[in-house]
């Protein structure tokens, strides 16, 4: 089979129109992003202009991501986005569109975060979820006022990714985020709750300590450096014999060494930092 970097750019096109796989649809998107030329710019164009949804939604993901640093035809892609979203209904092109000017939000005007925190009422969370992305990074008050609002969804990934962008994707510090947060670390969700407590332990917050402490002691072992990461930032002295009394814990023997690694790294950041709490 040739290799797909050999595929033509007709033939890529032609193999995502008729795409059932998931991971094929991502390395044939991944190929023509690369490739970078005007002719494929222009092809996409057409998609989302005269395509099926399913078209559009290629033609949509190929250009978000045009090139990097900057972005090719960023501010034309933009446009194009924003005219999509006047007529556009179905969901899942409005969710490709979404996550589409997420990559692109950098400049993004007021009058544009305004169309956008439009879907926060949307009745598929597919949509809110990418609104989610959309806003990540953006730090005015519009965005953070939406994301607050995301973080109190039903839908435990929508709660999830708009606290992530709440605590972690911005570095403002204001009483509404830090209330927003608080409210997430009584999720019910492990995973909303780290990202809360991950926001506060970035802005220093010493009330979220102890919690962390008690989420330490049942943290699984995917979310560990997560919560390392936080017992950093806090750069607090009594989780050193938490954390030394982790190193020895061997429940599984295939990831002990990894885990014992990452405990080690931040128990000597604590022990070595004399301005600690």
């Amino acid at each position: 089979m040739n290799k797909l970097t050999e595929y033509p750019t007709n033939k890529i096109f032609d193999r995502l129109i008729d795409n059932k796989s998931t991971n094929n649809y991502l390395n044939y998107i991944s190929e023509l992003r690369k490739r970078k030329t005007k002719e494929i710019y222009k092809r996409c164009l057409l998609l989302i202009e005269k395509g099926s949804d399913k078209e559009k939604i290629i033609g949509i993901d190929v250009i978000s991501q045009f090139g990097f640093n900057p972005r090719l035809f960023q501010k034309r892609t933009l446009k194009i986005y924003f005219d999509l979203l006047k007529t556009e209904t179905n969901k899942r092109v409005i969710e490709s569109t979404l996550f589409g000017i997420s990559w692109n939000n950098e400049n993004i005007t007021d009058k544009q975060l305004s169309i956008i925190c439009y879907y926060v009422e949307h009745k598929s969370a597919y949509v809110r979820y990418a609104l989610t992305y959309a806003l990540c990074r953006i730090e005015k008050d519009k965005a953070i006022d939406t994301l607050i609002k995301l973080s109190t969804d039903r839908d435990v990934d929508i709660r999830d990714y708009a606290t992530f962008g709440l605590g972690s994707q911005n570095e403002l510090d204001n009483h509404k985020i830090r209330a927003a947060l608080w409210e997430r670390v009584k999720d019910k969700d492990q995973g909303v709750r780290l990202e809360a407590i991950s926001g506060l332990a970035q802005r220093k917050d010493k009330n979220i300590i102890e919690i962390l402490k008690k989420e330490f002691s049942s943290i699984p072992y995917h979310n560990l450096s997560h919560v390392l990461e936080c017992i950093e930032h806090l750069n607090d002295k009594s989780f050193i014999p938490i954390l030394e009394n982790k190193k020895y814990e061997n429940k599984d023997q295939s990831i002990s060494e990894i885990k014992k690694k990452w405990v080690l790294a931040t128990l000597g950041k604590l022990k070595s930092n004399k301005n600690n709490i």
